[in-house]
């Protein structure tokens, strides 16, 4: 209970000081006498405590386990003490048997939950007093529920802790909101009606109607009529005092006396009849049964209709003005009205028992939907007759799972794909592209393709659980005992096949990718380097020497490897054919110092050769092997003389200047000398003349026949016979590896160049390629396909005729796999038509009418008593049989129309017998037709029948018309042009996606000349919607537009490569193109340009340092300056031609421009030194300069060496033979390192769009001083080579946006109307890439649908309360149902023929249960009566504005009291007044208005629709005296202060207009300081409601609220108000400025850039563009 009651004073908010101080009083009274109790005795000290109760244990699960708990004695303080001190008596148990829960009880056992009680209020429970309450929006409070733990199986009660072992016991209690009492709010009143009486004292009546009913505990309605006695005028006559008041008809009954009469009758006339049927003959009785019989077959007797027609009756009084009944003969005599009529008897519909649940929808297991349903039906017994009650439903289904145990999984579906197509890169080439018109070796990056479509996924497995089912139906008992070691799902094993297609549809999930791109590899040429020097002539093979038959040959290599081998690479030797062959030979090194003979020092003597041994390829061998060949003599020589002549040693032999020789063309060599000092004159040995100083010698003196092999290309790859056994066993074994090996071929043969084929023995074997080598051979594809797809449904569909129309169905299957290698051919097959089976009854049903029968009349003997009845004649009513037809006529069960049919005829109708003095014609005939509409008039007629030709009476054409005549219909229509033109819509040329499988199309066309469409209506004369046909329109208008096709980037073509930017080293070469067209309607991007409009490509290259070289020739004969004639010697100069020439193989070839030679390279052009004299030591040039040593430093030097050439005569000097110089750092020593490029951009293959390509960088060897130099430099050096020079890169592919076909057009939007549109879609299949075409914007297209009148049917205005020919009663009012026409829109409706209804189903706004007429009562003079339900009134919510309380939304009718005479107000009925529920009705707020306009204040209630109403505002309390306030205080929370102003309450601040007068009371901001104390309690609602504020804390209270009040008395902001708001805005500004001039950086002192004068390698300026 403490619990209990601290929870509710937890919610309780109390908010008054005495509450608080009364509280706390009795907690303190309670503990006292708590205390004073128990120290009374001596034990009552000390008091049990107990531990909770621990786990329950036990062997077995059930009831059958134990638990156990401490137990202790403790002392009131809270100290534990010994077990003596407690009493022993109340000691409380330790141990208790206890229900032990077991996993498996989760299923027995489970939380039985009640229902929801009563929301009590929480000011209710708390000590049960109410506190005072305010109601706004709603009263919180608490409802309560029990909750407890049941067994399932038979609902009786368990312990809760059963229960809370699985699942936390539910909530026993739930916050609730109780709503405020809603009064009743009724509108304004109606006008006053007119005077009820013409003469002497009446009333008059207003009326209201109810707009919301009272709810929730509100007021009641108040009254709906007011009254106000009138009179017009004195009567100058006697009042009409009574009048003839027709009640109501008596149920319909059978007369009870008719079987009784029949009898009598037959009693009296028995004999006579027995003698008159005997008197026919037996043919006229055949004659007569066929007849009966065929009645009786026409009439279609029907179980379904129990038909018996009785009789009703009514009775007519005469009434006096008061109400009372009197005499008829007070009553102005007039014809009486019917009093009695014939009637079908009601019978309530019957129906038979539901039969058995049918089977359930779902056989299968399926986790996503596990359920499905079940239906059971009921046949109908007896229809509903008269106002019998209406059949219920006759079928029902509920949800079921699938029975039993064993049920098979669902069918599933999946997406499969084809087998991809082979790479095209033509998909991918742009407009301008020329390779578009040649797609023959194109390579690199593609787009391939594949279809998707829809297969079953567990086919395979269905079936074997299929098998395995009937495997066991037709296995004995043994076999089904017997189980299997493995279960059959895991051991069975599925065969691969193609699954059969389905319809798209049925998959789900994301649909694969139907393109990707993918790689051709492109080809890589192969390249060879240039022709090596002639080789030596050498034996074909020096292991065979006999055939003396030589060649010499010359080789080049393979610089880059081409795709498929060397096989592909053009011949790499060639031969020339020579006498003398040897394989072995000595090769000169060089020559020894010349040794003058017989030791003398100068003269003749020789030079010893240093020669090698070496083979044809130049490599030294034993010396042994030239033994066959002489060693070279010693080469003769002299050494000159101190007065000889001295010349220079030979240059080393130049070029040759042929490859061959033949009659016209001679190689040559040539080498000089110089003379390097003049002879003495006498006694000193010549300087010989110039032809001397110049030898030449004839060069490759072979014959210009130079032979090569030549290969043709390799043949396709065969089956090798010699391996045919292998391959086969290799195949069976390893069936998925690869297939057998094969063999391939070529051509070789023996060509002379630039002649052609020549014997192959003219070649050299040794070099001859191979004809055959060994080849993969390529695997066989068989095409595979998928298996055809089910035949597609048959649409049923039928003519006007109810005949069937022919359709057809088809089916397809799909390529999965392509044939290739000699694979077997798919077929050319590929989709199968047939014609549908025609049903033989097109389905669909009808009802069958039936003839009426004979017109039956009340019996006489219940009418004969009437005025002016007669016996054969009168009003009667007749009735006919329905029954069920199929389309074709055939009987089918009535179920199947009541089901499928329109609503069922009626079977009963009024008919009329006519009397002799009535008057019979015959029916109208048809209306004659017309020459032309607008035309003439037409005319129908009809005839008089029988004696109705000569009564007069009938003869009288104004009474009945014989004939109607009418203008002939004068039909025109008028079309125009409605709503928006349509998209533009390209013909519909393509294929329609296929349904079983999605295709990725390539360029579907996209653009060109198209039709958009307006859509046409057509009006008659009466501007009504008629079908187009009638303007001779199909429908539309049509207008042919253009959908501009893109237009891709147009760049030029690429221009040619520049020369590489650096003649030695690594440079770059670029080349361009630039813009010519830009892109438009959706083109392909142009790739980025620069300011010009122009993008490069800069690729490096590298140029040889010794592909241009300085050539010099020998240095002239000297020119003396000083010229001593007798000893020609001295200071002279020598010049020489320096050219720079391209180097080759063999030298230098041809001279080019001085710039592409390095200048500092340039040897010199002429030289100034000394002559030697005769008798001068004469030395040769200087040799050249030794490397400097590394690292450069100025304590190494480097030197560079001569040797004398003539000694000088004794007593003369040679100068050193050495000459030394210091190494210098970047003078003459340098240091050399490699240096690394910048990446190129992706290089592809020329025949490449994009996809894989090389980035390539180049190496260096860079001088110290900054200058490229030869590669070789480095390598000497052997420096680390740490870079990779190539690497794989990718150039994105400009993948073009691939869209999917166009849909199918939707269905119209709307059935019928002005606004129908047709819609077509298309999905992006492959998003675009990189620079391909973007995908356009347009996803969806649209057209107008034809313009179709939509016809609806309607019920006219009910009539006038209609009561025959007296003046009030019980009576009948009528409405008709008629067809009208509209274009959609809710206005413009117009009546039309009701055969455009016919095909509508007969409804109105979905209520198919038609209503005609109905009974009214027409209230005699001086009643008081109701008046008809007033119409339903609009949905209202019940809520609060603003506070998110909703309680539904309602809509009322009522009925007011209309009272006619002063007198009878007395005996007026009670007003009445219906609600219901509804949809989306408006949250309203009431409010009180006034206005002083006139002289009397007016103060009103208005709802915020602006509809003035009665109730609904919030009370207000008036002031006592009106004129206290003027005008009065009707703001919310304002109130009339003792000064007579309207004044605010406390928590509001007054806006005054700007008249001065109070416009409305404004909430105060509130700044709460609470206390400790001030604590409060919060109730969440189940509506989730927001909590109610706080109300203000009275004075006295624990805590202040401190009002800050912004706005003055005349609304205006306060001074103090502007003073915080500038203090804030300082402080702002101030915080700011501390922020910035804390967080700034210092500024740094500018350092002066270093400039690197180093040449960096230039950025490669190439931005990924994929054209390049």
């Amino acid at each position: 209970m403490g619990l209990g009651w601290r929870g509710a004073a937890g919610t309780l908010r109390i908010r008054t000081e005495g509450s608080w101080h009364l509280l706390v009083t009795l907690l303190l009274l309670c503990g006292f006498w708590k205390a004073h109790t128990q120290t009374d005795d001596g034990k009552a000290m000390y008091f049990w405590e107990t531990g909770p109760w621990g786990r329950c244990m036990g062997s077995d699960c059930g009831p059958g386990g134990s638990q156990s708990r401490a137990v202790w004695c403790a002392h009131v303080d809270g100290w534990t003490t010994l077990h003596t001190n407690c009493d022993q008596i109340q000691r409380p148990s330790n141990q208790r048997n206890c229900f032990r829960v077991c996993d498996w009880h989760k299923d027995l056992y489970d939380w039985k939950l009640g229902a929801w009680n009563e929301c009590v209020p929480v000011s209710a429970r708390t000590f049960g007093a109410l506190r005072p309450f305010t109601c706004s929006g709603g009263e919180e409070g608490i409802q309560t529920r029990e909750v407890g733990c049941m067994l399932n199986s038979d609902g009786s009660p368990a312990e809760d802790a059963i229960c809370e072992y699985f699942e936390p016991k539910p909530r026993l209690e739930q916050a609730c909101l109780i709503p405020c009492p809603q009064d009743c709010v009724v509108s304004e009143y109606s006008p006053w009606t007119s005077c009820s009486k013409t003469c002497g004292t009446g009333l008059r009546n207003r009326v209201r109607s109810v707009l919301v009913p009272p709810l929730f505990g509100g007021a009641m309605c108040q009254n709906l009529t007011e009254f106000q006695s009138c009179k017009t005028g004195p009567c100058t006559g006697p009042e009409g005092m009574y009048s003839l008041r027709v009640g109501p008809w008596s149920p319909c009954t059978l007369p009870q006396t008719r079987t009784e009469r029949q009898v009598k009758r037959r009693k009296g006339k028995g004999q006579g009849l027995r003698e008159r049927a005997g008197v026919k003959d037996p043919e006229t009785r055949e004659l007569i049964q066929k007849k009966r019989t065929r009645n009786r077959l026409n009439r279609q007797e029907s179980p379904f209709w129990d038909i018996q027609v009785g009789y009703q009756s009514r009775e007519v009084t005469c009434i006096h003005r008061n109400g009372s009944a009197v005499g008829r003969n007070l009553c102005a005599a007039r014809d009486l009205p019917l009093t009695i009529q014939s009637c079908v008897l009601p019978k309530d519909c019957q129906v038979t028992d539901w039969t058995e649940w049918g089977p359930c929808s779902k056989t299968c297991v399926d986790p996503e939907s596990p359920r499905g349903n079940r239906t059971r039906m009921r046949q109908v017994l007896q229809f509903p007759v008269g106002e019998g009650a209406e059949c219920s439903s006759l079928e029902e289904s509920e949800s079921c799972e699938p029975p039993g145990e064993g049920v098979p999984p669902c069918f599933t579906y999946t997406w499969r794909t084809t087998e991809w197509s082979d790479c095209r890169v033509d998909s991918l080439l742009s407009q301008q592209d020329r390779r578009r018109s040649n797609i023959t070796g194109l390579c690199g990056g593609g787009l391939q393709t594949r279809e998707v479509y829809c297969v079953q996924a567990n086919a395979e497995l269905l079936k074997y659980l299929n098998d395995l089912r009937e495997k066991d139906k037709n296995a004995g008992q043994t076999q089904r005992q017997q189980k299997p070691s493995v279960p059959p799902l895991l051991s069975v094993t599925f065969q691969i096949t193609a699954s059969r297609p389905v319809e798209n549809r049925l998959c789900e999930g994301p649909i694969p990718n139907r393109s990707q791109l993918c790689q051709i590899p492109c080809p890589i040429d192969c390249e060879v380097s240039p022709w090596g020097a002639w080789g030596p002539c050498t034996f074909e093979n020096c292991n065979d020497q006999a055939a003396k038959k030589g060649f010499k040959l010359r080789k080049r290599r393979i610089t880059n490897k081409p795709t498929g081998g060397p096989g592909n690479c053009p011949h790499l030797v060639e031969a020339v054919p020579c006498e003398e062959p040897t394989c072995y030979d000595w090769q000169l090194i060089s020559l020894d110092q010349c040794i003058p003979d017989d030791e003398k020092p100068c003269g003749p003597g020789t030079q010893l050769a240093q020669v090698l041994c070496v083979n044809s390829n130049g490599e030294e061998m034993d010396r042994s092997l030239c033994s066959a060949s002489p060693v070279p003599d010693p080469v003769p020589c002299e050494v000159p003389c101190s007065r000889d002549c001295v010349l220079s040693d030979w240059t080393p032999w130049s070029t040759c200047s042929q490859t061959c020789s033949s009659k016209t063309i001679e190689g040559k060599q040539m080498r000089t000398r110089s003379i390097l000092a003049y002879n003495a004159g006498e006694g000193g040995a010549l300087c010989p003349n110039s032809s001397a100083l110049q030898e030449v010698r004839n060069c490759n003196e072979h014959a210009c026949t130079v032979y090569h092999w030549q290969t043709g290309p390799w043949g396709p790859c065969t089956d090798d016979p010699s391996a045919s056994s292998l391959n086969i066993s290799t195949a069976v074994r390893n069936r998925p590896g690869p297939c057998s090996m094969g063999m391939q071929t070529r051509k070789v043969i023996c060509v002379r160049v630039n002649v052609g084929q020549v014997p192959p023995k003219k070649c050299p074997d040794g070099p001859r390629p191979s004809t055959v080598r060994p080849c993969q051979l390529p695997c066989k594809k068989d095409c595979i396909m998928t298996p055809f797809s089910d035949w597609t449904t048959c649409p049923v569909s039928c003519d006007p005729a109810g005949n069937a129309v022919k359709r057809k169905q088809s089916r397809k299957r799909l390529i999965i796999q392509q044939p290739s290698n000699g694979g077997q051919d798919c077929p050319e097959v590929l989709e199968e038509e047939q014609d549908c089976e025609l049903p033989k009854v097109c389905p669909g049903f009808r009802w069958k009418t039936h003839k009426w029968r004979k017109c039956q009349l009340v019996p006489w003997f219940l009418r004969q008593n009437s005025v002016g009845a007669q016996e054969t004649c009168g009003p009667g009513l007749q009735t006919r049989a329905v029954s069920c037809r199929q389309l074709d006529g055939t009987q089918a069960d009535i179920s199947e129309c009541l089901r499928f049919a329109k609503a069922m005829p009626t079977i009963t109708q009024h008919c009329q017998l006519p009397c002799q003095d009535d008057c019979q014609l015959t029916n109208w005939s048809k209306f004659s037709s017309c020459t032309a509409d607008c035309v003439g008039v037409r005319t129908r007629k009809r005839a008089l029948i029988g004696r109705s030709k000569k009564k007069d009476k009938c003869k009288n054409t104004q009474m009945y018309p014989l004939s109607e005549t009418q203008y002939c219909p004068c039909d025109k229509y008028n079309a125009q042009p409605v709503g928006n033109w349509s998209d533009c819509i390209l013909p519909e040329g393509g294929r329609v996606e296929s349904v079983l499988g999605l295709k990725v199309q390539g360029d579907i066309k996209e653009c060109g000349q198209g039709y958009r469409y307006q859509a046409m209506v057509c009006y008659d004369q009466d501007n009504r919607l008629v079908e187009t046909l009638r303007c001779n329109s199909h429908g539309y208008i049509e207008e042919a537009c253009i959908i501009p096709c893109p237009s891709d980037c147009k760049l030029s073509e690429w221009s040619n490569w520049s020369r590489c930017s650096k003649s030695c080293g690594s440079g770059v070469k670029v080349r361009s193109k630039w813009l010519r067209e830009k892109p438009y309607n959706g083109g392909r991007p142009c790739p980025k340009l620069d300011h010009i409009n122009q993008v490069y490509e800069v690729v490096p290259c590298q140029s040889d340092c010794n592909q241009y070289v300085w050539v010099a020739e020998p240095w002239s004969v000297w020119k003396v300056s000083n010229v001593d004639l007798k000893e020609n010697c001295g200071e002279g100069v020598q010049t020489r031609k320096v050219r720079c020439m391209l180097n080759t193989i063999d030298g230098p070839s041809e001279p080019v421009e001085d710039y592409l030679c390095d200048p500092e390279e340039m040897p010199l052009g002429a030289r100034e030194s000394r002559l030697p004299c005769p008798e001068d030591c004469v030395l040769n040039d200087w040799g050249p300069w030794s490397r400097c040593g590394l690292p450069c430093t100025r304590t190494k030097s480097r030197v560079r060496m001569a040797y004398t050439l003539r000694s000088p005569t004794p007593g003369r000097q040679c100068p050193d033979t050495t000459d030394r110089e210091p190494c210098s750092l970047n003078l003459n020593c340098f240091n050399y390192f490699y240096n690394i490029t910048d990446w190129s951009t992706c290089q592809l293959s020329p025949n490449a769009v994009c996809g894989s390509g090389i980035k390539t960088r180049m190496l260096d060897c860079v001088r110290s001083d900054g200058k490229s130099v030869d590669i070789k430099y480095c390598e000497e050096l052997n420096l680390e080579k740490k870079w990779q020079m190539n690497v794989s890169c990718v150039v994105e592919c400009p993948v073009n946006c691939q869209l999917s076909e166009w849909s199918v057009w939707s269905e119209c939007s709307q059935t019928c109307g002005l606004e129908g549109k047709m819609w077509r879609r298309r999905s992006v299949v492959q998003a675009s890439q990189g620079d391909g075409r973007p995908c356009p914007s347009q996803m969806e297209q649209w057209k107008p649908c034809p313009v179709r009148p939509c016809y609806r049917w309607q019920y006219s205005p009910w009539s006038e309360c209609r009561v025959e020919s007296v003046v009030c009663g019980h009576g009948m009012r009528y409405r008709n149902l008629s067809c009208f026409v509209s274009d959609g829109s809710t206005e413009g409706e117009g009546l039309v023929d009701e055969e455009l209804c016919s095909s509508l189903e007969l409804a109105i706004d979905g209520d198919k249960q038609i209503t005609l007429k109905e009974a009214c009562t027409l209230p005699c003079p001086g009643e008081c009566y109701l008046m008809e339900w007033s119409d339903w009134s609009s949905c209202v919510n019940i809520c609060v504005k603003g506070a998110g309380v909703d309680f539904g939304s309602v809509q009322v009718r009522s009925r007011a009291v209309l009272a006619q005479e002063p007198e009878n107000l007395l005996l007026c009925p009670d007003q009445a007044w219906e609600s219901q529920p509804c949809t989306g009705g408006e949250c309203y707020e009431y409010k009180w208005f006034s206005s002083t306009n006139s002289s009397r204040p007016l103060i009103w209630c208005q709802r915020s629709d602006g509809l003035n109403v009665t109730g609904g505002c919030p009370p207000m309390n008036f002031p006592l005296d009106n004129s206290s306030c003027d005008p009065p205080c009707l703001m919310p929370k304002s109130f009339c202060s003792e000064a007579n102003i309207c004044t605010c309450e406390e928590g509001f601040t007054e806006i005054l207009s700007p008249t001065g007068q109070l416009d409305q009371c404004a909430p105060i901001p509130i700044l709460e300081i609470p206390t400790a104390g001030d604590k409060r309690g919060d109730v969440k609602t189940s509506r989730a409601i927001n909590p109610t504020l706080p109300s203000t804390i009275l004075p006295g209270r624990t805590g202040r609220t401190w009002y800050l009040q912004p706005y003055g008395p005349d609304g205006k902001l306060k001074m103090w108000v502007y003073g915080v708001a500038a203090g804030a805005f300082v402080l702002l500004i101030f915080i700011v400025s501390m922020i910035y001039l804390a967080c700034k950086k210092p500024k740094r002192p500018q350092r002066q850039r270093q400039q690197n004068n180093r040449l960096k390698p230039l950025t490669l300026a190439y931005d990924g563009d994929t054209d390049m």
